[in-house]
Order: structure tokens, then sequence, then C-alpha cells
């Protein structure tokens, strides 16, 4: 059975690619496609990260992981070096974890 998901994902996988490989050359100049395909990887990071940082087994949990989100976007926000977002995480991390048991 696993045999047959990894297959299926494997064609998918193909035709998708085949599929993006047979777009006409006039569409993928058109400005606004070129817009959309560079905002689509960052719309798909930020649903990613907000996922994972929600949620748990499908519900919706509020945690010291949104605290910890919460702060380095406000570190990125004040254009903060990406070493210090990432310090800046681990302290809020570690003190919200001390301090909420």
């Amino acid at each position: 059975m696993i045999w047959a998901a990894i297959l299926g994902g494997a064609l998918t996988c193909y035709l998708a690619k085949l599929a993006g490989l047979s777009v006409p050359a006039r569409v993928l100049r058109n400005e606004r496609v070129q817009r959309a395909a560079a905002m689509l990887p960052i719309a798909l990071l930020c649903a990613l990260v907000l996922t994972q940082t929600f949620s748990t087994k499908g519900t919706l949990v509020l945690d010291v992981r949104g605290l910890v989100v919460g702060a380095a976007l406000v570190a990125i926000l004040l254009r903060a070096p990406f070493l210090a977002v990432v310090a800046l995480a681990a302290v809020v991390a570690a003190a919200a974890r001390l301090a909420l048991g």
C-alpha cells in the first residue's frame, strides 16, 4: 500500500512539472503572472509557519510558539539581523517556558 502512495506521489509530481514546462512563453512573460510567481513562495511559507505554529493534530493551539513567532516578527519588523532574531526567539522561548512551566 505504501508503494502505491509513493508511486502516485511521484507520478503527480512528474505531471505537475510537465504541466509547468508546457505553459506557453507568452503566458510566462505576462507581468501579472511574474508578480504572482514572485509572491507565491512568500505566501506558502507564511501558511506553513502559521500552520506549524498554531496547530497540533488539527486543532488550534495557543501556546509559547505563538509568543516566540510574535517576538521574532517584531524583531524582523525592526530590521534586526537574522542571528539577533534567532537569539531573541530562543530567549523568549526559554523565558516563557520557565515562567509557564
